[in-house]
């Protein structure tokens, strides 16, 4: 039977809870405690492997070393439990959660829920918990909030795009509806202004999002060193030539400025100092422009999804909904919508995807309101 030494306050990796042996008498609460780690253990490390088979590379190595981080873990609580462990029993929901989606998606929105549940890690308030692996959580965060953050910028483009036109299209939509059913007009008006509005509202978010990720990625590309001093070196004038200014406007020190100028004049055969180099004329290897995102992408995500998401509050006018009720249908609709999408947008920036729901809520319906109140009181006057 394994045990643990006796508990050494000296030494900072062992808790204070590391006194228990692995027969000693522990109590019912202490024992269910340490299954539940020992089986949520296991399957954040079957989370990481699994998510570790869609990957390759470095990406593939920081999760396969995070799974093996949780298996020491999991070599703890065994320990502590010795015969007591068991038959391993069920993770915790969001364990499992986490281990489905890992196994049939393997995405960012993965690794943002990992994200947050190494936030959550209870070891730093359990005594039976080393202080090393109190330290090990946290350190986890931060390097699946790395991986997140990878993903994010892939995503930063066309999602970001996808994801505030769906929003755009469902308040401003849902607004104008109610806007116009306050003001007294029929119920074919109402919907005839609907689709209108998602055309109108659609070509506009594709037009402007086109333009603005086109305008971006021309901006950065003007940015960008050419390779004209290769050629053109050879032919300055030693005494007078501006070469010096060109890499002083490009934020070298004077120092290294003058070293590439060095270089570039063929008066240093080698790059005698490579820290003096900052070799702005190389290829680069990655596009610059990830994050950005191409502009038809843009606009196309952008399109299709605030037309999604306009063509919500006019779903029960398509039905012959009327009146009142389908004011409320379509409100209801609305406001479902908008949960999930403030749920997405704070489940990949790190958040509570509850908290930014109802934000996205509160925000949805009290634009809502106020076009209400301004319709009844447009159809007032005009009655």
């Amino acid at each position: 039977m394994s045990q643990h030494a006796p508990f050494d306050p000296t030494n900072p990796h062992q808790a204070p809870g590391a006194s228990h042996a692995a027969g000693s008498p522990a109590s019912a609460a202490d024992i269910n405690r340490w299954r539940q780690y020992l089986a949520d253990e296991r399957a954040e490390a079957r989370v990481y492997r699994d998510l570790a088979q869609n990957r390759d590379g470095e990406e593939r190595d920081i999760l396969l070393a995070l799974a093996e981080a949780e298996g020491r873990h999991e070599a703890h609580w065994l320990q502590l439990l010795g015969e007591r462990a068991g038959r391993p029993r069920p993770a915790s929901l969001r364990s499992q959660l986490l281990g489905f989606l890992a196994r049939h998606f393997g995405s960012v929105f993965v690794l943002a829920l990992a994200q947050r549940a190494e936030s959550r890690s209870p070891y730093a308030s359990d005594p039976s918990a080393t202080p090393a692996m109190v330290a090990d959580e946290q350190i986890h965060e931060e390097v699946v909030r790395g991986l997140a953050t990878r993903g994010r910028n892939r995503l930063a483009g066309s999602f970001r795009a996808a994801v505030f036109g769906a929003n755009d299209g469902l308040v401003s939509n849902l607004s104008l509806v109610m806007g116009m059913a306050a003001s007294g007009v029929g119920s074919s008006v109402v919907l005839f202004s609907g689709v209108a509005g998602l055309l109108a509202g659609a070509l506009s978010m594709g037009a402007g999002e086109f333009i603005s990720v086109r305008s971006q990625r021309e901006l950065l590309a003007a940015t960008r060193p050419t390779q004209i001093t290769l050629a053109a070196a050879p032919l300055l004038d030693i005494e007078h030539n501006e070469l010096l200014l060109v890499y002083l406007a490009r934020g070298m020190s004077r120092e290294a400025a003058e070293h590439r100028v060095a270089e570039r004049m063929g008066l240093l055969d080698c790059d005698c100092d490579p820290s003096l180099s900052l070799r702005p004329e190389l290829p680069e290897t990655k596009d610059q422009h990830e994050a950005v995102g191409t502009a038809w992408s843009a606009a196309a995500s952008s399109f299709c999804f605030f037309a999604s998401g306009a063509i919500v509050p006019i779903v029960p006018f398509l039905f012959g909904v009327t009146g009142i009720a389908a004011l409320v249908v379509s409100a209801a609709l609305v406001g479902i919508a908008l949960l999930l999408t403030g749920g997405v947008v704070g489940l990949l920036s790190g958040t509570s995807p509850a908290s930014r729901g109802l934000r996205q809520l509160a925000i949805g319906m009290g634009a809502a309101a106020v076009t209400y109140v301004l319709g009844l009181a447009f159809g007032a006057v005009v009655a």
